[in-house]
């Protein structure tokens, strides 16, 4: 009898879980905007997220953050700060972990890439309803400095259940 997969979290042993990728966002955050890309192509392609993308052997969280934000949209992140992982888990079988980091400012000039769009969004209009929907939970935790732990498991697009764990520095 095959197991049919999880489709909630407190369905999946996470002290257990093993991801198939390991990736990073890294949010460039200034004055009251929000540096975000339009996805061109990968997971998410189309959506609206931030820079980011896939640890390579031997490197870091937070230096994989830095090289795919530059990689994706041409500039040096910096006063990078930590402020949260996601662990995500899909019916399908695929499953990720992913840190999140801010930076504060960066060096160089904004370029479109085959990757990404660039864009900057004011803080209070961040387009949710372009961007995967577990972004509309945590992003406005990451913005309050929170850091967070979240859960989740998906369906394709859908968003089927998710837990998260906020803490004030």
């Amino acid at each position: 009898m095959h197991e049919s997969p999880a489709r909630r979290v407190d369905a999946i042993d996470w002290k257990t879980w093993t991801p198939v990728d390991r990736a990073t966002l890294l949010f460039v955050i200034r004055d009251d905007e929000i540096l975000l890309i339009r996805k061109k192509r990968g997971l998410g392609a189309g959506k609206i997220n931030g820079p980011g993308g896939r640890l390579e052997e031997g490197e870091t969280p937070e230096q994989a953050a830095i090289r795919e934000v530059t990689e994706e949209v041409g500039v040096r992140p910096h006063t990078i700060a930590p402020s949260g992982e996601l662990r995500f888990q899909f019916v399908d079988g695929y499953s990720i972990h992913v840190w999140v980091f801010t930076a504060g400012g960066f060096e160089g000039t904004l370029i479109e890439t085959d990757e990404a769009i660039p864009m900057w969004h004011p803080v209070a209009a961040i387009p949710y309803d372009e961007m995967w929907a577990d972004d509309r939970i945590w992003v406005p935790v990451m913005l309050r400095g929170d850091r967070f732990t979240g859960r989740f498991v998906f369906e394709k697009d859908a968003l089927l259940d998710h837990a998260m764990d906020v803490t004030t520095p």
